[in-house]
């Protein structure tokens, strides 16, 4: 569930990031344009922090089956 919540979150910073950034090339806002790209670079490093958890769950996981299964 948390990790969801993160992918979530990280998927809305990726939006958020791209109406400030397009806001800021509207309005030719240097300040508003780099936030937005923040944003955007937060919301997908957190994506990928999720996607890192779930890919070492299951290796975890896929350990704990085997040693219980070769023990």
């Amino acid at each position: 569930l948390r990790r969801i919540q993160m992918k979530d979150r990280g998927f809305t910073d990726q939006i958020k990031g791209k109406v400030k950034k397009t806001f800021g090339d509207l309005t030719d806002n240097e300040k508003m344009q780099a936030e937005g790209i923040l944003d955007q670079t937060i919301g997908k490093t957190k994506e990928m922090a999720a996607d890192i958890q779930d890919a070492a769950e299951e290796v975890i996981e896929k350990a704990k089956e085997k040693f219980h299964k070769d023990g």
